[in-house]
Order: C-alpha cells, then structure tokens, then sequence
C-alpha cells in the first residue's frame, strides 16, 4: 500500500495517514500545512528530536503532555530551565523522559534565542516548494540535499538532534516541501510559497 488510499470517509490520504485517528487528524490538519512562527517551529523541531527511535503516533498520543512540559513550547521559558527541572522533566510521564533529549530541549531553545534574524529566518531559507510531486511512498526522500545543509547548520547555531533526515521530517511537517502523495486530497492545499498566517504551531510522520 504505497499509493493514496480511499478512506471512510471517501477522501484520498496518503497511506501513513489513515493508521490511526491520530494520524488523521494530524495528516489533514498539520502535516505539511506551512509554519512559520518561531515558536512554531521550535516545538516542531523539540518534537522531532523526541521522535527519534520512536513511532511518531506515541509523540501524538504525549503532545499535550510535551506542552505542558516545556511551557507551550516558549523559547524564552524554556531557556531558563536548570538542573533541576531537567530532573523534574525526568520524572514526568507525560513526556518522552529521556535525559539527552530533554536537555537538547533547553540547549535549542537557547540556541533560537540567539539567532541572529530567528529561527524561521533561517529554516525557511531551505524551503523547496519545486519539489517533485511524488506519486508513491517509494518518491518521498528521507532526506535532501537542502535537509543535509540545514541540518549543518542549525548544528553550527548551537542546535542538537537535527541530523538531516530530522531536518527533512521537519521540512516535510512545516510545509517547506509538500510530499503529500499526488492522489492525495491534500496535496497543493498549502503551497510552501503561501503566507502560513493563522497556521498553528506543531509535529511529524514516522
């Protein structure tokens, strides 16, 4: 099953995306629906970081837990997190409690602080919205050469768990690439040229 699917409801989604409710709601809500804020973008990158080596429907299933965690994703409170509330975050079943990944949290909200011109300054530099239309999960890369050279250099800005394949599912969540499938009902609903005023802050496929 790597082309569109015919759900219930009688509307194509992209295979991944008919999983689950929550995959629903998330393919036809987020996924790919252009982000532009900071903050964000910033939870989507936290988010991302989480993901890692895990399905992304348990990031889902705990993003509520993950606000309330990290302050709603708010770049200045989190910053200001210490010692002790990594050890508290630890704690909290709510989240994902993994050491590295928390303090990478708080090490990345520092590091979008201190960019010069801001976070979605500088991730949209890498949108692609000439990006070929893929017809089957086959066509859709875990990776790009413009994911690779983000990645870099987030990492030189002080950024930790953004390897390029990150960047990528980030690229992907925030709609500098539309790889919604071809049979799709969401493909080209949110170009990456478009605005993204209103779009809400969010996460990822895996």
């Amino acid at each position: 099953m790597s082309t569109a699917v015919i759900g219930d409801d009688g509307l194509a989604r992209c295979p991944w995306g008919v999983s689950a409710p929550e995959y629903i709601a998330y393919h036809d809500e987020e996924w790919g629906r252009p982000v532009r804020d900071d903050q964000g973008l910033y939870e989507r990158l936290c988010l991302e970081a989480f993901q890692s080596g895990l399905s992304w429907l348990t990031i889902l299933r705990k993003r509520e837990g993950f606000r309330k965690a990290f302050a709603g994703f708010d770049p200045d409170q989190v910053a200001g997190y210490g010692p002790e509330d990594v050890e508290r975050l630890l704690a909290d079943t709510a989240i994902v409690r993994n050491r590295a990944k928390i303090e990478a949290t708080v090490a990345n909200a520092r590091a979008a602080l201190d960019l010069p011109g801001g976070l979605a300054a500088l991730v949209w530099r890498y949108a692609d919205p000439e990006a070929p239309a893929p017809a089957t999960l086959a066509d859709v890369p875990t990776l790009t050469p413009g994911s690779t050279l983000l990645a870099k250099e987030l990492k030189k800005n002080g950024f930790r768990f953004v390897g390029p394949t990150t960047a990528y599912a980030l690229m992907q969540a925030c709609g500098l690439v539309d790889d919604h499938l071809t049979g799709c009902h969401r493909r080209g609903a949110h170009s990456a040229a478009e605005s993204g005023e209103g779009a809400e802050p969010a996460g990822r496929l895996g």
